[in-house]
């Protein structure tokens, strides 16, 4: 008797996660997502290569780093000559709002085994998130959704990075060219994108000033981050003053 409550527990188990649909949902709401990862990532390939990474290094550094802007500033470092260190502190620095996004998104998956949080947190991006935040709510099972979502954007992530980096390998680019314009034209039109405020524009005009004095007076590649910290510093001191 006992043995065949137990069993039908379990077939009711497993009935209900197959009638549930938070996983498909979460892989069909990520294929927007990669239609906009398509162009950046094939650019970040082209880009890599073009830096002198092998295709295999720049789709290993979309496989392990996953982060999108980190690998841009990255390959721009190493291609400049950057000390590990500085590469490094960037890369953290970057992505640092990521612990801000994962406490946010970890209201609404706990009570979960421990293992699933390293695995969640690295599929983490700004893009996930926004897509997570206004719809993991209504989901059953909020794990299944944002494991579908996540996962399917970091298979088009480094499916795209892919394709950029050994297409290269068919393409002469040239020395300098186009491809040296995606870093910059890329970070200026986000910056356009989020500024709505004086304050922020006094941080960004502040931050462009005091990497550009760091880069004439300091040796190295640490003008962004020493800029990135200052900026930081004064946006909080006239928030709080205002």
């Amino acid at each position: 008797m006992q043995q065949s409550e137990e069993s039908i527990t379990k077939e009711n188990k497993l009935t209900a996660k197959l009638n549930d649909s938070s996983l498909k949902d979460g892989v069909k709401d990520a294929l927007p997502i990669i239609l906009g990862y398509l162009p950046i990532g094939i650019a970040y390939g082209m880009l890599a290569v073009n830096k002198g990474l092998t295709p295999l290094q720049a789709t290993a550094m979309s496989l392990f780093v996953f982060a999108g802007s980190a690998q841009l500033v990255s390959i721009e470092m190493i291609a400049a000559g950057a000390a590990v260190a500085a590469i490094v502190v960037m890369t953290f620095l970057v992505n640092l709002r990521h612990l801000l996004l994962s406490a946010s998104l970890s209201l609404h998956l706990r009570n979960l085994p421990f293992y699933y949080y390293p695995f969640l947190g690295f599929l983490i991006t700004d893009e996930s998130f926004a897509v997570a935040m206004s719809k993991i709510e209504s989901q059953k099972n909020k794990q299944r959704y944002f494991l579908g979502l996540g996962f399917t954007a970091y298979l088009g992530w480094v499916f795209s990075s892919a394709v950029g980096a050994f297409l290269t390998e068919f393409i002469d680019l040239g020395s300098g060219g186009a491809l040296d314009f995606v870093l910059p034209a890329m970070f200026v039109v986000l910056l356009v994108m989020q500024i709505s405020s004086r304050t922020e524009i006094i941080v960004a005009l502040f931050s462009v000033f005091a990497s550009l004095f760091f880069a004439l007076t300091i040796n190295g590649s640490w003008n962004i981050i020493l800029a990135t910290v200052l900026a930081a510093f004064l946006g909080v001191y006239i928030d709080g003053n205002s």
